[in-house]
C-alpha cells in the first residue's frame, strides 16, 4: 500500500493549485518542496534552523511571521546569490544551486513554497486563442481551458488592475497612438487594457484622504504599494490568506490545507522517481514513488504514491526525469520557450505629464507593479511596469546586451533616443527622473524549437546529481517580433509626451518559461507521460508553447487544475 494517493513534486506556482483540486476530490496528497516555507509557525526562522518536517494544518499559517520574513528590502530579498528569494537551500550560508548556462543569459527563479510566484506581479491574463488555433502544438482545444480560467478568476479572484497615475499616462499614450481599448478576456485583436491581476482591489478608504497606517484590519486588499517582487506580504498584519497578492502560497496553499487532505513538506529535494515494470500489464514502467533528501540534514528516504506528479518547473522537472533514468525521449527538456523580453523607458517633463493627466508625476512605486498591458496576438505584448528604485535602475538602464549607450549607434529614424547600458553620472541623472518615468516590458511570443532546453550536465554535479545545463537562443523571427514590439512601446511613450525614450536591449532573461516537457511531445492530452504510467507533469513545462506571450501563470495553473481532474477520473 502506498504512503499517499498522489505525491506532487514542487510547491511552486502550479503544484499547490493542483494539490488543492486533488484534495477537493478527497485524495491524500503530499507536496514536496525543495525550498523553505515562509509565514508558517512550524518554521519561525526558516533560513536559520530546520524547523519541522511538514505541515498540514491551516492554523500554522501566520501572516505577521510572513511580514517579518518577507520584508521589503530589495537587496536582502532579491539577490540571486544571497537573497531569501533565490534558487537554493533555505540556509543562506550555503551557495545557491548551480545551473550551467553556456551563453549570456540570466535565469530568475525562486525555490520555496510559492516558488517564483513569490516574485511575481500577480499578472493573470489568459493565453491568446491564436496560440492554440493558429499554432499546431497543443493536444487540447482552447475551450478545454476556459472553464478552469473561469474557476481561477472567481476563486482567487482575478480582477482588472486599478488605475493610478502611471496607468493614466500610459493609457493616454496608447489612445493618442491610435490603439483601441480592449474589453475581452479571450484576446483576438490588438489593443491596450488593464492587466488582469490576482490581487485584491484596494480598500475604498484609499480613494479619500486616508491617514492611517495601511495595516490590516484597518485596510483590506491592495495598499497600492509596489513591493510585490519582494514577496508581497501586504497589507501588514493580515492573515496569510488575506494578503492582497494571491501568489500560490497565499492563493492556493491555504485552500489546499483547508481540504484536510494535503500535506506540504518543504526543505526536501527529490532526487529520483522510482518505477516498476509490468504493474499494469504493459511493458511500460509505472511510477511508484520518489527518493528524497533533506536539505538541512542530508538524510535520505523513499516515499511511495499511487500517482506521481512532477511540478518542479521547466528546469528541475526535466532534470529530475533525466537523473532518474526514465525512458529516453528526444523532447524531454527540449522545446523550452521563454518570452523574449526587452525594456523601453520614457522620461517626461512635469508640464507634459500635467497636460496629459493633470498631475506632475507618475510615481512608479504607487499602484500595482504591472497594472496595464498591450496585446498583439501573433506578435506578443507589452506591460507597463512600476517598481522600487533598485529594480528600476537594473531593468531600465543596467541590464543590456548592447554595450554602453555612449558607444551604441542609434538610427535617426529609430523610435528611441538611446540604447544600451547607462552608468555613472548619466545613470544618476536618469534615476533623478524616477518619479517621471514610465517603463514598458516587451514580451515576445517564442515558439518551441528542439535545440532550446535543458540537459543533464556531463561534467558538473551537486549533492542531488548532475546539474541542469540550460541553453536558449532566440530564433531570428523572435528578434524581428521583439524589435516591432519595442517600436510600439516607443510609439506609445512618445505619443504620451516623453522627452526621451531609451531602449535597454536586454539579453535573455529566463523568467517566463514553458514547454520543456510539452503536451504532444512528452505527455498526452491528460498530461500523463507517454513513456511512464501514472507519472504526470503538473507545471508550466507541460504547456505546448508560450501561449502567445501573455504571462504563463494563468495558463499553467489552469492546466494543472485540469490535470488534477484527469488524475482523479483516470485512477481514483
Amino acid at each position: 500500500m502506498s504512503d499517499h494517493d498522489v505525491v506532487v513534486i514542487g510547491a511552486g506556482g502550479d503544484g499547490p493549485a493542483l494539490a488543492w483540486r486533488l484534495g477537493r476530490h478527497g485524495l491524500n496528497v503530499l507536496v514536496i518542496e525543495a525550498g523553505p516555507w515562509h509565514g508558517n509557525d512550524q518554521w519561525p526562522t526558516p533560513h536559520e534552523k530546520p524547523g519541522a518536517t511538514q505541515s498540514d494544518d491551516p492554523a500554522d499559517l501566520d501572516g505577521s511571521l510572513m511580514d517579518e520574513q518577507l520584508h521589503r528590502r530589495e537587496q536582502s530579498m532579491n539577490d540571486p546569490v544571497s537573497g531569501k528569494l533565490r534558487v537554493g537551500p533555505a540556509d543562506r550560508d550555503r551557495a545557491p544551486w548551480f545551473r550551467n548556462q553556456p551563453q549570456n543569459m540570466f535565469i530568475w527563479q525562486v525555490a520555496g513554497v510559492g516558488g517564483t510566484t513569490l516574485h511575481y506581479f500577480g499578472n493573470h491574463p489568459r493565453s491568446y486563442p491564436h496560440a492554440f488555433e493558429e499554432q499546431d502544438h497543443w493536444e487540447i482545444d482552447y475551450d478545454d481551458l476556459v472553464p478552469y480560467y473561469q474557476l481561477m478568476e472567481e476563486e482567487l479572484p482575478v480582477l482588472p488592475a486599478p488605475t493610478t497615475e502611471k496607468e493614466d499616462l500610459y493609457y493616454y499614450g496608447a489612445e493618442q497612438a491610435g490603439y483601441d481599448l480592449l474589453d475581452q478576456k479571450n484576446v483576438t485583436e490588438e489593443g491596450y487594457r488593464p492587466q488582469p491581476n490576482a490581487i485584491a482591489h484596494p480598500d475604498e478608504r484609499l480613494a479619500g484622504n486616508y491617514d492611517g497606517n495601511f495595516s490590516y484590519p484597518d485596510i483590506e486588499g491592495s495598499t497600492l504599494s509596489g513591493h510585490h517582487f519582494q514577496g508581497g506580504s501586504l497589507p501588514l498584519d493580515a492573515p496569510v490568506r488575506e494578503k492582497a497578492r494571491k501568489s500560490s502560497n497565499v492563493g492556493w496553499v491555504p485552500r489546499a490545507l483547508d481540504t484536510g487532505n494535503v500535506t506540504i513538506r518543504p526543505n526536501t529535494y527529490v532526487t529520483n522517481v522510482n518505477t516498476e515494470s509490468g504493474l499494469l500489464g504493459t511493458d511500460k514502467p509505472t511510477a511508484t514513488g520518489v527518493d528524497i533528501r533533506d536539505t538541512w540534514s542530508g538524510k535520505t528516504d523513499t516515499i511511495t504514491g499511487d500517482v506521481i506528479v512532477m511540478a518542479g518547473g521547466c528546469i528541475e522537472t526535466p532534470r529530475l526525469w533525466l537523473n532518474s533514468g526514465l525512458p529516453q525521449n528526444d523532447w524531454v527538456g527540449k522545446g523550452l520557450t521563454t518570452h523574449w523580453f526587452d525594456w523601453v523607458v520614457g522620461t517626461f517633463d512635469e508640464e507634459d505629464i500635467q497636460d496629459a493627466i493633470g498631475s506632475d508625476t507618475v510615481r512608479p512605486y504607487v499602484g500595482q507593479n504591472s497594472a496595464a498591458r498591450f496585446d498583439s496576438p501573433g506578435l506578443g505584448g507589452l506591460e507597463l511596469i512600476g517598481t522600487s528604485p533598485g529594480l528600476t535602475a537594473f531593468a531600465n538602464y543596467s541590464f543590456s546586451q548592447a554595450g554602453y549607450n555612449f558607444d551604441t549607434v542609434v538610427d535617426d529614424d529609430a523610435p528611441w533616443d538611446s540604447r544600451g547600458r547607462i552608468v555613472d553620472e548619466e545613470l544618476k541623472e536618469r534615476m533623478a527622473d524616477y518619479e517621471r518615468t514610465l517603463s514598458i516590458l516587451v514580451i515576445t511570443d517564442d515558439l518551441p524549437r528542439q535545440n532550446n532546453g535543458v540537459e543533464a550536465d556531463p561534467v558538473f554535479a551537486d549533492e542531488h546529481g548532475p546539474v541542469p545545463q540550460v541553453e536558449w537562443e532566440p530564433h531570428p523571427d523572435d528578434d524581428a517580433k521583439r524589435d516591432e514590439l519595442a517600436g510600439i512601446a516607443g510609439e506609445i511613450l512618445s505619443s504620451a509626451g516623453a522627452n526621451h525614450v531609451h531602449r535597454s536591449d536586454w539579453p535573455p532573461l529566463l523568467l517566463h518559461m514553458q514547454s520543456s516537457m510539452a503536451q504532444g511531445k512528452v505527455v498526452d492530452d491528460n498530461c500523463e507521460a507517454y513513456d511512464v504510467d501514472r507519472l504526470f507533469i503538473g507545471d508550466h513545462s507541460a504547456m505546448a508553447n508560450g501561449g502567445g506571450s501573455p504571462n504563463p501563470t494563468h495558463t499553467g495553473q489552469a492546466l494543472a487544475l485540469r490535470t488534477a481532474d484527469r488524475i482523479e477520473e483516470l485512477y481514483f
